[in-house]
């Protein structure tokens, strides 16, 4: 069972480095048959290679610096330049790989971090537009609470008037308010006749 997606990149990077021997071979091939390939290409780096090697060997074996190295025959030399040639094309298509490889994981870390990144963004987003409807949610409960204070005070009011009072009005009283609204209600007429 396959769990995730099959690598075709580290397969790719694979197959890259079982051709690139193949070539390197080639590449000796056509340096030992090719007179330019030999004398301006496998020779020099086979010369500056063997007089390294002497004169490191020389120096740990302490007989110090070599004043002068017999340089190789021609056919070692390429033979040597040759070998140094298709290794040296090996090394250069590994590491180029491991920098693709490299390239293609930071490219997919900054894919996932820019992905986590606009996800956080999103979720601040919201929890400052949740925050804006907790506000308003808040205000209306605060005038509802201060609508439903002014009702209970209202009743209140009117429920602490002592009923003893309300049923002492006398038959006068009555008398009297009725009067007062019949007034105001002649008045309220005349008004609208225009006789003020």
């Amino acid at each position: 069972m396959v769990v995730g997606a099959f690598p075709l990149a580290k397969l790719a990077s694979l197959a890259v480095r079982q051709i690139s021997k193949p070539i390197a071979n080639y590449l000796k091939r056509a340096a030992k048959s090719s007179e330019l390939f030999r004398r301006r290409i496998c020779m020099p780096p086979a010369q500056i290679y063997h007089w390294s090697e002497v004169n490191v060997k020389m120096r740990l074996l302490g007989f110090g610096k070599v004043k002068e190295v017999k340089p190789l025959s021609e056919a070692a030399a390429v033979e040597l330049g040759a070998e140094i040639l298709g290794e040296s094309f090996i090394f250069t298509v590994g590491v180029g790989v491991l920098v693709a490889e490299f390239w293609r994981q930071s490219r997919n870390e900054q894919h996932k971090e820019d992905t986590q990144n606009d996800s956080i963004k999103e979720l601040q987003m919201k929890v400052e537009e949740m925050g804006f409807i907790v506000e308003q949610q808040d205000a209306k409960i605060r005038e509802l609470n201060r609508r439903i204070a002014f009702v209970d005070h209202s009743k209140s009011y009117w429920t602490k008037v002592p009923a003893s009072k309300q049923e002492e009005k006398t038959a006068a009283d009555v008398s009297k308010e009725t009067k007062e609204i019949s007034n105001t209600t002649t008045q309220n007429k005349d008004r609208k006749k225009g006789w003020w």
